[in-house]
């Protein structure tokens, strides 16, 4: 059984290598590029259930839009930029455990905030228990190395009514390879990756 902290969390990332190339397009062609790209990997991820019920032909797919993004990613140093700051909905995941794949499903918007002023972060979901929704939530603090890439460290689980500290050795890290106004991708650890859409008004 997994620890709840691999369960909820979608902040736990590792370098991508994609994330280092770019492809050079001219600007209106890359922007009307990145919006067709953007059309297909959201109505795929919304049309999968966030991945809950993918094909291994949509997975393939999803994951070539994911690099292709990945590619014209349009800001450079994403921690740095304000873009990065605010809610984000998980559209969609590659990680069973954190959509909640043969396990208790999550009940609306899996939501990771994440503050670089205040180097924080913050993943929370609703999970039904046997058709008990109950709140989950964990906070973490952000130790960038870099303008694209930061470690994490945990700092604090919350269950329902239930609180407690995260223990010292519960750390991970969060590289993000695109950045827009509206979107965010992610890759995650064990090869997992992360689409994020904004929530609300930058």
């Amino acid at each position: 059984m997994r620890s709840i902290h691999e369960v909820i969390l979608t902040v736990l990332c590792i370098p991508s290598v994609a994330s280092a190339f770019s492809l050079a397009l001219p600007g209106p062609f890359a922007q009307s590029k990145r919006n067709e790209l953007k059309t297909k990997l959201l109505d795929l991820a919304s049309e999968t259930k966030r991945g809950i019920n993918q094909t291994p032909e949509q997975r393939e797919e999803i994951r070539q839009l994911f690099e292709d993004l990945e590619r014209l990613n349009p800001t450079k140093g994403p921690l740095a930029s304000d873009k990065v700051n605010g809610d984000w909905s998980l559209d969609y995941s590659t990680s069973e455990s954190i959509i909640g794949k043969g396990g208790f499903p999550r009940i609306g918007p899996i939501v990771q905030k994440i503050d670089t002023k205040s180097l924080s972060a913050e993943n929370s979901e609703v999970v039904s228990y046997f058709g008990v929704k109950v709140p989950r939530k964990i906070t973490a603090e952000l130790k960038p190395e870099n303008n694209q890439f930061t470690n994490v460290q945990f700092k604090r689980f919350v269950l329902g009514p239930i609180e407690f500290d995260a223990p010292e050795k519960f750390k991970g890290s969060l590289d993000v390879t695109y950045l827009d106004d509206e979107l965010r991708l992610t890759r995650g650890d064990k090869g997992n990756i992360f689409v994020l859409t904004r929530l609300g008004d930058l």
